[in-house]
Order: structure tokens, then sequence, then C-alpha cells
């Protein structure tokens, strides 16, 4: 028992240092979404635009990277993969596929505010845990 307290120090000064978790980045801003006569182009990723899939473009997140995207006027939410660059309309910081256009409520409005942010993020994060 004597070792213990005195080892007990050693290991507290000894042991590395906890690194703190990368905080989730989430971004607010506008997510529009392709037109069907993008359907079968080239993606700055290479591959082909499929407008039955749920990818999307953004602007500085590694190609395949996978996002939530959600609707802050419906609560809707998807998950995306990101394959192509973009948007480059000023304040837009997404745009989907027409599929998850649909899911988002996005057809009608043809735009709405959003939040996005990394799937790999979210597993930390209680407040979005059940959207899975």
């Amino acid at each position: 028992m004597k070792l213990l307290w005195i080892l007990l120090p050693f290991f507290y000064f000894c042991a590395p240092p906890i690194e703190p978790e990368e905080p989730v980045v989430r971004e607010t801003g506008i997510a529009s979404y392709y037109a069907d006569r993008f359907h079968g182009r080239k993606t700055a990723s290479g591959e082909l635009y499929d407008k039955t899939q749920y990818t999307a473009a953004h602007k500085t997140l590694e190609f395949g990277t996978m996002v939530w995207v959600k609707n802050l006027k419906t609560q809707d939410s998807i998950q995306l993969r990101i394959n192509d660059r973009g948007p480059y309309a000023k304040g837009r910081i997404i745009d989907v596929s027409r599929a998850a256009a649909n899911e988002l409520h996005l057809i009608g409005p043809g735009k709405a505010k959003v939040e996005v942010w990394p799937v790999a993020a979210e597993k930390n994060d209680e407040e979005f845990g059940d959207e899975e």
C-alpha cells in the first residue's frame, strides 16, 4: 500500500496530457440544390453527378466527408457525402443533390437556411445523437 502512495504522484505527473477533442464545427447558411441539367456531368472529385444519390458540394470540406445537413425551418435532416466544390452564389454554404433536396423539402422554395456539420464530429454531440 505504501508503494501505491509513493508511485501515485509519479503516475500523475508522468501521464501524457489528455488531448481535447476537436470542437464540432457547425456552419449555418443557405443551401440550394443542383439543377437537373447537371445530372451525368463530372464533379470536381471526378465522379459523375447523380441526382438520385445523397451527395453535396462544399467549398472546403474534403471529398468523401460525410456531413449532416439540417433544414432549420422544417427540422428535416439528412446525411450526405461531399463530392464536389461549390456553391459559388453569395451566402450559400452547400449545394445538395436533387434526392437530398427532396428529403430536405427544398424543391418548392429552391433554397433554405440550414446547419451543416461533419458526421464524425456529430458522434460526440448529445444534442443531435438521436438523428442517426
